[in-house]
C-alpha cells in the first residue's frame, strides 16, 4: 500500500518543483527595421512607331511594293503627316500580275504612280469600319468599293488577308491581289491592228465631214492627234445640217467661238457606253458641263441622242450623236435670227484675273514663269489663285526670291494648277486632287469654308473660257 503511494506522491512533487523553477528568457535583440522599397525608376517610354513606309520594310513581304513607292517618288508622301489607310499587296499579290507587267510598270512611273495612289484612303479607316456596300474615294481619284460576307472582307477583288497594322501616321491592310484604277485597267496586250487616232477615224468613218472642216478651221486637229485620251461625242454631217441658217457660217467664220463649241463635245479620260449613267454629269475640255440621261435604252447628252457608241481610236473613244450642242454660254445666241455667230465666250483663265484687278502679283509671277501662254491654252484648268493681299502675308523678301528663281517660281504656281474644270462642290467630292507639279492637295469644308490645304476659299467658281478660278487667301508653298 506504502508502495503503492508513492510514485504518485513523487510524481506531483517533481511537478510542483518544475513550476517553481524561474523563467529564464532568451535575450532579443532589437528588431532590425524592414529596408525600404527600393525606388522604381522611372519607366522608359515606349518607342513610337514607325511610318507606313518602314512598317512596310520592317514586315520583310512588301519589298515589290517598296520598290514601286521608290520608283515613283512616293515614299516621301507616306512619310508624310497623313493620317494614310494603305491597302497594300504582298509580294505575292505582285507576282500575280501578268508576265512584263511589273516590269513595263516600274518603267511607266506616272501610270505606277497612279495605281499606287488607288491603293491609298485619306484617314485612317480600321477594319471595323469597313462595311459591305462601303465605296470610299481614293487618293488616285476613282473610288474603290468593299465586300464583307461569310467573314470575308474584299477591296474590289481582293481579299483583305490582315488587317489594322497600325504606324504612326496611319494604318496598313494586307492584300492577295493588286486592284487596278479604272484609268489604268489593261488594254489587249497585243492587238492585231494598231487604231488610227480620232481624226483620222473620223475622217474614215465618211459622216463627219463638217465636223472635221470645223476641227481644222478652229485649230484643234493637232490637239486631237494628241496622247489624250478623249471622249468626243461626233455630230454627223446630219446633226450639223440642223443647225439654224447661217449658224455654221458664222462659226466657221469666228475660229475662237468655234474652238468652245467643239470642245464642249469632248471630256477629257475614255468614257465607254457601260459608264454613262442616268443622271450623270461630266465636265468639258469647254469648261461647262454636260449632262446624261437614260430612258428606255436611249442615252442622250444634253439634247442630243447618242447614236452609236464606243467606236474605239488610238487615243480615245468616239460616241455618235444626232445633234451639236451648245455651251449654255452660247445657246441663245445660235438660236438668235438671221443665224449670227455665237456671242463671244468668257475670257480666258489669264484675261479674267487681269479684269478681276487683285492678281497682279500672280500674273506677273506666270509671266516670269513662262506660264501664260500654257494658262491662256485649252486647258481646261482648275486655278487656286492667291490674290495680291495673299501674296503680302508671305515673309519679306520671298516674293522678290522667287521672281529671281523661274524653276523654283514654276513648281510653287503649278501647285495652284489642277487638270480639268472642277467647282468648289466636286472638289469637295474628290477629297483629294493632283496638282500639275504632281502633288495631291487635300480639300476639305470648315464650316461654310471649302479649304484647299491650309488656304480658304473667299470666292468659288468663276468662270473662264477654259476653266474655273477660286480666289484663296494665302499663296500655297509646296
Amino acid at each position: 500500500m506504502t508502495r503503492r503511494l508513492a510514485l504518485p506522491l513523487l510524481l506531483v512533487l517533481s511537478l510542483l518543483l518544475a513550476a517553481c523553477q524561474p523563467v529564464v528568457t532568451t535575450p532579443q535583440t532589437a528588431e532590425t527595421p524592414a529596408p525600404p522599397p527600393a525606388a522604381e525608376a522611372p519607366a522608359t517610354p515606349e518607342p513610337a512607331p514607325p511610318d507606313i513606309v518602314d512598317t512596310a520594310i520592317a514586315a520583310g513581304q512588301f519589298k515589290t511594293l517598296v520598290a514601286a513607292l521608290e520608283a515613283t517618288d512616293l515614299v516621301a508622301a507616306l512619310r508624310g503627316e497623313g493620317p494614310f489607310t494603305v491597302f497594300a499587296p504582298t509580294d505575292e499579290a505582285f507576282a500575280k500580275l501578268p508576265e512584263g507587267t511589273l516590269d513595263a510598270l516600274l518603267a511607266d512611273p506616272e501610270t505606277l504612280s497612279k495605281i499606287l495612289l488607288y491603293h491609298v484612303l485619306p484617314g485612317a479607316v480600321m477594319a471595323a469600319d469597313v462595311k459591305d456596300g462601303l465605296s470610299a474615294a481614293t487618293l488616285e481619284g476613282s473610288p474603290v468599293s468593299f465586300s464583307v460576307a461569310g467573314g470575308v472582307a474584299k477591296i474590289n477583288d481582293a481579299t483583305i488577308v490582315a488587317t489594322d497594322v497600325k504606324a504612326r501616321n496611319g494604318v496598313i491592310h494586307v492584300i492577295d491581289t493588286v486592284i487596278l484604277p479604272p484609268s489604268a485597267q489593261a488594254a489587249p496586250a497585243e492587238p492585231s491592228v494598231s487604231l488610227p487616232d480620232i481624226v483620222d477615224t473620223a475622217i474614215a468613218a465618211g459622216q463627219f465631214n463638217t465636223l472635221v472642216t470645223a476641227v481644222q478651221a478652229a485649230g484643234l486637229v493637232d490637239a486631237l492627234k494628241g496622247e489624250g485620251p478623249f471622249t468626243v461625242f461626233a455630230p454627223t454631217d446630219e446633226a450639223f445640217a440642223k443647225l439654224p441658217a447661217g449658224a455654221l457660217e458664222g462659226l466657221l467664220a469666228d475660229p475662237e467661238a468655234l474652238k468652245q463649241v467643239l470642245l464642249y463635245h469632248v471630256i477629257a479620260g475614255k468614257v465607254m457606253a457601260a459608264d454613262v449613267k442616268d443622271g450623270l454629269t461630266a465636265a468639258t475640255l469647254q469648261g461647262e458641263t454636260v449632262r446624261f440621261t437614260v430612258a428606255d435604252g436611249t442615252a442622250k447628252i444634253n439634247d442630243a441622242t447618242i447614236v452609236a457608241t464606243d467606236v474605239e481610236a488610238s487615243n480615245g473613244v468616239i460616241h455618235v450623236i444626232d445633234a451639236v450642242i451648245l455651251p449654255p454660254s452660247m445657246a441663245g445666241a445660235a438660236e438668235s435670227a438671221g443665224g449670227e455667230a455665237p456671242a463671244a465666250p468668257a475670257a480666258d483663265i489669264v484675261d479674267t484675273a487681269l479684269a478681276a484687278g487683285q492678281f497682279t502679283t500672280l500674273l506677273t509671277a506666270a509671266q516670269a514663269a513662262g506660264l501664260v501662254e500654257t494658262l491662256k491654252g485649252p486647258g481646261p484648268f482648275t486655278i487656286f489663285a492667291p490674290t495680291d493681299e495673299a501674296f503680302a502675308k508671305l515673309p519679306a523678301g520671298t516674293v522678290e526670291s522667287l521672281l529671281a528663281n523661274p524653276s523654283r517660281l514654276k513648281d510653287v504656281l503649278l501647285y495652284h494648277v489642277v487638270s480639268g474644270s472642277f467647282t468648289a462642290s466636286e472638289l469637295l467630292d474628290k477629297g483629294f486632287v493632283p496638282t500639275l507639279l504632281g502633288r495631291q492637295l487635300p480639300v476639305n469644308r470648315m464650316g461654310d469654308t471649302v479649304m484647299i490645304g491650309k488656304a480658304k476659299v473667299v470666292t468659288a467658281d468663276i468662270q473662264a473660257s477654259n476653266g474655273v478660278i477660286h480666289v484663296i487667301d494665302i499663296v500655297l508653298v509646296p
